[in-house]
């Protein structure tokens, strides 16, 4: 199944117009411009909630107009449950999960679902696996026939399954050469230790030891509608729809084994120190800092998203300003705070030149602490309010957003109409607010360094900073 994260492509796409934007010349504004406007929130949809008989969720929100469906489907239970020894299981478990049912082969849901005017997409997250798919309203009846066939029916062939595994292992190499990744994956590791969220991805050894079997028994425990939710976002009668899913999917029971247990919080207590992971040859150096932040139920959320978009978070935040406009020791800095069920997590990343590698972190330590230490400006708080409440509106035009969106509050256990309060949450923020997060989560005593490169090299540039420094797990 082809994995692709609609919001994700559409936030790079935003990210790299802006900076090709700023890595022009600046010029003076004109003058006597008139004031911003009113802030719009974005206004989230009615949502219907239904349940069928067989436990299915169903979320729908009819939006007339565009002729099209976007359907996304998640179930509970992502990489943090998959077996001991398989890390990663559950991407291997997507990748076959369209590959054959007891009624139709590979070829045929292929064809079914391009003549439905759509196509698969899938992603093994952390809490869930989510199947989604947009098709043209006409369509809307077939495409749900199809995806209940794979929900209740997929049968794994075998042949299918070792071509994944091939692909899974050359797509695994091919992550392993990008510095981006291994600095992601030692970050996972050492923040939550033993905890299920430190696994990011499958190794080599649990690809080649995963059977077909295996695949057929977690489908088995996983994929059951008690655990599912189904949401619907588009051109549809929702009496309609609900009629027809009930068709398709009442069929589908769920077993009389108890569901999988949510894996919990884990123990926020990550270490102070470097971690590095030897590239040799490599001309930069790939610098990744973590430390705990709230969960998105969390009612510091909000004013963690606004502390974060002033520190490093958008263009124009402190940390960009500083190492990319100020310094040029790096092209494309950020932070974000990334969520999963019961944890958050605030990340900094910069690919910086060898050269520079303790001059970089000698500056983001400099700017965590000043947003620790240094209360926001009201231009900053506009601004970062603006971007905020701007992409959210942006990312959510587009269909398929809006049930990616639903599925991961459904996910965290928050209602739909989350989807509309975060502007306005985030418009009520207060620099007070964003003092006590950042006094909380930001100061560099709280982050777990993972340095990428040249081991001399990380070597020898940190060493003045006195944190203990050893190989990446």
């Amino acid at each position: 199944m082809k994995r692709r994260q609609v919001i994700a492509a559409l936030l790079f796409s935003v990210t790299l117009a802006v900076c090709a934007f700023g890595a022009e010349k600046a010029h003076p504004l004109p003058k006597a411009l008139p004031p911003y406007g009113p802030v719009v929130p974005f206004r989230a949809p009615q949502v219907e909630i239904k349940k069928l008989a067989n436990g299915l969720t169903l979320w729908l929100v009819p939006r007339p107009g565009f002729p099209k469906v976007a359907l996304t489907l998640a179930v509970k239970g992502g990489m943090s449950v998959d077996p001991g020894g398989r890390p990663g299981l559950s991407q291997l478990l997507l990748a076959t999960l369209d590959q054959g049912t007891k009624t139709r082969s590979a070829r045929q849901i292929a064809e079914e679902i391009q003549a439905a005017g759509g196509d698969l997409s899938g992603d093994a997250l952390a809490d869930s696996i989510r199947v989604s798919t947009d098709v043209l309203a006409s369509k809307a009846d077939a495409a749900l026939g199809l995806l209940a066939d794979i929900f209740a029916n997929a049968t794994f062939p075998d042949s299918e399954v070792d071509l994944a595994k091939r692909n899974a292992a050359d797509n695994l190499r091919a992550q392993e050469a990008e510095p981006g990744f291994l600095a992601r994956r030692a970050l996972a590791k050492v923040i939550f230790g033993t905890h299920p969220y430190s696994v990011i991805s499958p190794t080599q050894d649990s690809i080649t030891r995963t059977t077909p079997a295996e695949l057929r028994r977690e489908y088995a425990r996983r994929f059951r509608p008690d655990q599912t939710l189904l949401v619907a976002v588009g051109d549809f009668d929702a009496a309609a729809l609900t009629a027809s899913i009930e068709k398709q999917f009442g069929g589908w029971k769920a077993p009389a084994e108890a569901p999988v247990a949510d894996v919990g919080a884990p123990v926020e207590k990550n270490p102070h120190a470097v971690f590095f992971v030897e590239r040799a040859g490599s001309v930069q150096t790939t610098l990744a800092l973590g430390a705990f932040g709230p969960s998105q139920r969390d009612p510091e959320y909000e004013p963690a998203e606004v502390a974060n978009a002033i520190y490093g978070g958008m263009f124009g935040s402190r940390l960009v300003v500083n190492i990319r406009e100020d310094k040029g020791y790096t092209y494309s800095p950020g932070s974000f705070l990334q969520v999963r069920r019961d944890a958050g997590i605030f990340q900094t990343r910069a690919d910086v030149r060898n050269a520079v590698t303790g001059a970089s972190l000698n500056e983001i330590e400099y700017e965590l602490n000043r947003l620790a230490t240094t209360s926001p400006s009201e231009e900053e708080m506009q601004r970062a309010e603006r971007y905020l409440v701007g992409i959210k509106a942006i990312i959510l035009q587009l269909q398929r957003s809006v049930g990616s969106q639903l599925a991961t509050l459904w996910v965290s256990g928050l209602p739909p109409e989350e989807l509309g309060r975060e502007s306005e949450k985030i418009q009520k923020v207060t620099p007070q607010q964003v003092d006590d997060v950042a006094r909380k989560y930001f100061p560099f005593s709280r982050q777990t360094v993972v340095a990428v490169g040249e081991e001399k090299v990380i070597k020898d540039q940190l060493a003045p900073f006195g944190m203990e420094l050893k190989p990446a797990p």
